[in-house]
């Protein structure tokens, strides 16, 4: 590949996540949630262990025991202990979490419509084309589980 057409990739992919960023944060600080806890409430579906959260955060778990910290304490989501390992334990979102969650994701739905603003043809084309790009054997494809996980991956 032409180096000079990487860097211009490059560039371009890095003001795109840039306005992507930009419009989360915008979602999040309307909904009175840090981005961190933002990330965390958009990644959780259903029981899941802080350690899965941590992963699709790829933080650390020490990380994501503060951001969990601060969900708990707006409401958001409980720990459980795993019914079949105690010493693990399992985020749970309240019904107020799932309330968040949801707004949260309408929101980013709004974001979304407002960063690809292209006729639906070309959508389709860019999502094959960063499926393609994303596409990792030792991950398997895009979107497809990876494993028991009650995290969604990003859409």
């Amino acid at each position: 590949m032409d180096d000079r057409l990487a860097d211009e990739l490059m560039e371009l992919a890095f003001r795109l996540a840039g306005r992507i960023r930009t419009g989360i944060d915008r979602t999040a600080t309307g909904l009175d949630l840090p981005p961190a806890q933002a990330q965390a409430l958009m990644h959780l579906r259903s029981p899941a262990p802080m350690r899965e959260l941590a992963d699709i955060m790829a933080c650390d778990a020490s990380n994501v025991t503060g951001i969990v910290d601060g969900l708990e304490r707006r409401g958001l989501v409980q720990r459980r202990p795993d019914p079949r390992d105690r010493r693990v334990k399992n985020l749970v979102l309240t019904e107020e979490g799932e309330a968040k969650r949801d707004a949260l994701r309408a929101g980013i739905s709004e974001v979304a419509a407002e960063v690809f603003h292209l006729p639906a043809a070309d959508r389709r084309a860019l999502r094959d084309l960063f499926r393609k790009m994303l596409d990792d054997p030792a991950d398997g494809p895009v979107g497809a589980p990876t494993g028991a996980s009650a995290l969604s991956r990003p859409e």
